[in-house]
C-alpha cells in the first residue's frame, strides 16, 4: 500500500522558497466558497489567474450562479497581488462523455476521478499554453474529497503537460473552516451537492 503523503508541508517548502518576485499560478476553482480560503492563502505568494472550467455542473443555470459568485467574491476580496477570473465555455457534453459508463458509481468514487482529471487537464493546458509557473486546483479543500488521488492526478498531468502543479491538501489548518467563515462574511451561496446530476441524486 502507497504511503501517504502530507501535501501540506510539501506545499509549505514550496512557498519558503519562492523569490521576492510572485510567480504565476493557474487555479482551477469549483465555485466561490471553495476558492474563498484557497485565495485568500495563495494570494500572498501568487499572481492567480482562477479558470471556472466545471461542464460537470447541472443545470446551466446552477454553473452560471456559481460563476457569477465566483467574480463577486474576487472583485471584493482584498489581496496582495493580483487575482482574474477565465471562465470557461460551458458544453456538458464534455463531462457526460468523459463519465460515460460510471453513470452508477458512488460520489466520491471513480466517476469523481475521471472528472478531477479532466478539469486538472484543462487548467494545466492553459497553464502550459500561457506561460504559467504552476497550476492547482481548489478540489482537496472539501472533506468529502480525497486529496491523495487528486494529487496523484496532478501529477500526472503536471508530467504531460510540462508544467509544475502546486501540491496541496487545503482543509489542512481548518483551511475548510475559515471557507465556511468566509462564505459567511461575504454572504457566499453554498450549494448542497458537488455540482453534477448524479451527486445531486446521491445527496
Amino acid at each position: 500500500m502507497e504511503q501517504k503523503k502530507n501535501y501540506q508541508i510539501m506545499l509549505d517548502t514550496i512557498l519558503k522558497g519562492l523569490g521576492d518576485e510572485a510567480p504565476t499560478l493557474m487555479l482551477h476553482s469549483c465555485c466561490a466558497p471553495c476558492s474563498s480560503y484557497v485565495l485568500e492563502y495563495l494570494a500572498e505568494y501568487f499572481k492567480i489567474t482562477v479558470v471556472y472550467y466545471n461542464p460537470n455542473i447541472s443545470p446551466e443555470e446552477e454553473f452560471r450562479k456559481r460563476e457569477e459568485e465566483q467574480r463577486r467574491f474576487i472583485s471584493q476580496l482584498p489581496v496582495k497581488n493580483p487575482i482574474t477570473l477565465l471562465t470557461q465555455s460551458y458544453d456538458p457534453n464534455e463531462f457526460y462523455e468523459a463519465v460515460k459508463g460510471l453513470e452508477q458509481e458512488p460520489e466520491g468514487g471513480k466517476r469523481c476521478f475521471v472528472c478531477y482529471r479532466l478539469r486538472l487537464e484543462r487548467a494545466a493546458r492553459l497553464a502550459k499554453e500561457q506561460g504559467f509557473d504552476w497550476f492547482t486546483t481548489t478540489l482537496t479543500l472539501s472533506p468529502l474529497k480525497n486529496s491523495q488521488i487528486i494529487n496523484r492526478i496532478a501529477e500526472e498531468v503536471s508530467q504531460k503537460y510540462g508544467v509544475k502543479n502546486l501540491p496541496s491538501d487545503f482543509k489542512k489548518r481548518e483551511g475548510y473552516k475559515r471557507s465556511i467563515e468566509l462564505s459567511r462574511e461575504y454572504g457566499l451561496y453554498r450549494q448542497n451537492y458537488c455540482g453534477c446530476e448524479f451527486s445531486k441524486r446521491d445527496t
